[in-house]
């Protein structure tokens, strides 16, 4: 993985890299949460071999590439994989399940024994990427029903 710079990669107080720190996270879970975590994360590297890994927040894996593409948090009864400009992706296949009213970000919220679409997430990955890259997002219009 390139670093963009080493306070992005580091954790502030123990100078670990955020890599080391996600993986950490994926293997302090232990149960179905780590390894959708751990899942997606290969998708995600898969995707974009040189994706950016950070750890922000007080604990919360991102992944960037010109900009923040998303967000990877563990709760009680999900894992949750928000992306910072969702708003203006295109997804056609459905996989935002989450914060559809919110005027940037989306989100898919993985439940125990869910599985998602690896090539649709993948697609929405670089989307994401190409997005960031192009500069300021413009929100896509819903379509009505």
């Amino acid at each position: 993985m390139k670093k963009p710079d080493a306070d992005a990669d580091a954790d502030t107080d123990s100078g670990r890299s955020a890599s080391a720190l996600i993986s950490e996270r994926i293997a302090e879970l232990g149960d179905w949460r780590g390894a959708t975590l751990g899942a997606m994360r290969k998708l995600i590297q898969q995707e974009d071999p040189d994706i950016v890994e950070e750890w922000k927040w007080m604990g919360t894996p991102v992944w960037s590439r010109s900009g923040i593409v998303c967000t990877g948090e563990s709760y009680k009864d999900k894992v949750k994989l928000t992306f910072a400009k969702g708003a203006s992706l295109k997804d056609p296949t459905g996989l935002f399940n989450a914060s559809l009213d919110g005027k940037m970000r989306r989100a898919i919220d993985i439940h125990a024994g869910e599985a998602v679409d690896g090539t649709a997430f993948r697609l929405l990955v670089r989307e994401a990427i190409m997005l960031n890259r192009a500069g300021k997002p413009k929100a896509v219009k819903k379509a009505k029903p």
